[in-house]
């Protein structure tokens, strides 16, 4: 623009100077409706020149307010900058409630209003205030419509923080209302599930989580087990509700270790002991669990040397593991085998001394009558179960 200013400026100080140099400037009649005007080039180009640079001072006045406005609104954009700036440092700095106040206070003119907004209810969340912290949720639902399900799910995780379950689960089922395939409102709704041990509606989500990658299948894998586990433990199951219940279990998990001594215990309560025991055999001869071990030794199985023939095979491949060892020393116990057992049991008690093994040994003691080796046995469970028992094995 000012290279084009410059331009007529000299244009006209050329003509200028043209009607003073040349004899014959030249002659302009402009006539328009019976007007007449009269002039030399000189002074027609003058003139000229004077109603361009009228125009552009037309324009230049035109465009003064919105430019004004823009000047004016970036100000104010910048200064929000400027104060959310100090705002997420008062927050690196611990000051929580002063950097809520400096996130808020320029919210409106920012940039972005949703994240000032969601950051300040977060401090508030932070500072256990939930009216506050819902104000301004809802300040940031009023600035961005289409922001509603990202607003209520911030909503939900911080009523899930606070353990208020049943506000949770109403704010998710609003997102669910709109979109009931929302992948991130149903990682909640079963994490939420989950947290309170809802174990029947969680299991009703699983599919539908599974059918919605990237969930992590590990995630997926521990609530399936946690659900199951729970439904499992269920002391009013009968067999049949037990194989119906198991029917439901992913098959990819039905040789969770886990899961196996859920079903067994649940088997064993119902007086299906026999298929629990067979069950856990199977799933140990697969896939070796300390737990599944433990458990086969509490079985009440009428053929009780049989069972203890069955967990001694283990032995053959592991004769220093300590719960198996503790097993076949349960075992030999209620076979009246009282040297065997406390070789077994003071093996495992070497490999890893635990409280449970020191009370079978106790137990022991007790049944052939020697009481003070059965009292210190069980001071020294006693000790375990209390964290001290290094020091007494150390005293002893």
């Amino acid at each position: 623009m000012k290279t084009g200013v410059l331009l007529v400026v000299v244009l006209a100080l050329g003509a200028l100077a043209g009607h003073f140099l040349l004899e014959d400037n030249g002659y302009v009649l402009v006539s328009f409706r019976g007007v007449v005007a009269e002039m030399s080039v000189p002074v027609a180009v003058f003139l000229l020149v004077l109603a361009y640079l009228a125009v552009r001072f037309a324009a230049w006045l035109w465009r003064v307010p919105r430019e004004l406005g823009e000047a004016t609104a970036r100000a104010r954009v910048r200064w929000a900058g400027r104060q959310a700036t100090r705002g997420y440092i008062a927050i690196a700095e611990g000051k929580l409630a002063h950097g809520e106040r400096l996130l808020t206070r320029g919210a409106r003119r920012s940039g972005a209003p949703l994240m000032n907004y969601l950051a300040a209810a977060r401090l508030a969340h932070q500072q256990n205030d939930a009216s506050r912290r819902d104000g301004w949720l809802a300040l940031a639902a009023q600035q961005e419509p289409a922001a509603q399900d990202a607003v209520l799910l911030a909503k939900a995780e911080m009523q899930m923080d606070d353990q208020a379950f049943d506000a949770a689960l109403d704010t998710l089922t609003q997102v669910r209302e709109r979109n009931p395939k929302h992948l991130q409102a149903l990682k909640l709704l079963a994490a939420l599930h989950w947290r309170r041990q809802d174990w029947r509606a969680l299991v009703a989500l699983l599919p539908t989580l599974r059918s919605m990658p990237p969930l992590p299948v590990e995630k997926l894998n521990r609530w399936t087990g946690d659900a199951f586990a729970g439904l499992l433990d269920d002391p009013t199951l009968d067999e049949r509700a037990v194989g119906a219940l198991w029917d439901e279990v992913p098959k990819g998990q039905r040789g969770d270790p886990r899961l196996v001594l859920a079903r067994a215990r649940a088997l064993a309560r119902c007086g299906a002991v026999s298929f629990a025991e067979n069950e856990i055999r199977r799933t140990l001869g697969d896939t070796w669990d300390p737990g599944l071990i433990r458990f086969y030794g509490e079985l009440q199985l009428p053929e009780v040397s049989q069972q203890l023939k069955n967990a001694e095979a283990f032995l053959k491949e592991r004769p220093e593991d300590p719960d198996l060892l503790l097993t076949v020393g349960r075992l030999s116990y209620r076979n009246q085998l009282w040297g065997k057992a406390r070789s077994y049991l003071e093996k495992s008690l070497a490999i890893r001394p635990s409280a449970e093994t020191w009370e079978a040994l106790g137990q022991l003691f007790q049944r052939i009558d020697d009481r003070d080796s059965a009292a210190r046995a069980f001071q020294r469970g006693l000790a375990l179960g209390n964290g001290s028992g290094r020091a007494l094995q150390r005293a002893g």
